[in-house]
């Protein structure tokens, strides 16, 4: 094998763009970069919303309302969806994901409200029970247990 036999492996190359080396060159004088303004400096980076000096359209919009910015958030698991656990059952987010009650639980936990009935005697552990919810679940033997 001679050195003349040897070939390049056959891939695409990209030659880097050579800017500012003269007009001959076809990108000489601005540097492909346009004329003048904020887009023609180094360091130019606009925000996502930014629309040329135009009043961005969040300003332009009327404000509704009054968003909390301590409002809780709770993943909701009514008394009809613990029914459906057996006698002596510990019921607590990661059982009730099991069972597909709940998808995911939220920053604040799970919350037990009082809608349905339910006989049989379980222990419920959960962030925050209503008061309905409490006693229906004590009403039937039950147990409440609020974790912080």
């Amino acid at each position: 094998m001679n050195l003349a036999d040897v070939k390049a492996i056959p891939f695409d190359r990209k030659r880097k763009k050579r800017v500012g080396r003269g007009r001959g060159s076809g990108m000489g004088k601005t540097s492909c970069r346009g004329g003048k303004g904020a887009t023609a400096r180094s360091g130019n980076e606009t925000s996502i919303q930014f629309e040329g000096g135009q009043t961005p359209l969040f300003r332009r919009l009327p404000k509704r309302g009054f968003n909390n910015p301590f409002k809780k958030k709770y993943t909701i698991v009514n008394i009809k969806d613990i029914a459906q656990f057996d006698k002596g059952t510990v019921v607590d987010a990661k059982r009730l994901k099991e069972a597909g009650i709940i998808k995911k639980v939220l920053d604040d936990g799970i919350k037990v409200l009082g809608d349905g009935e339910i006989k049989n005697s379980v222990t419920v552990v959960a962030n925050k029970f209503s008061m309905t919810a409490a006693e229906k679940i004590k009403a039937v033997g039950g147990e409440v247990k609020i974790i912080s």
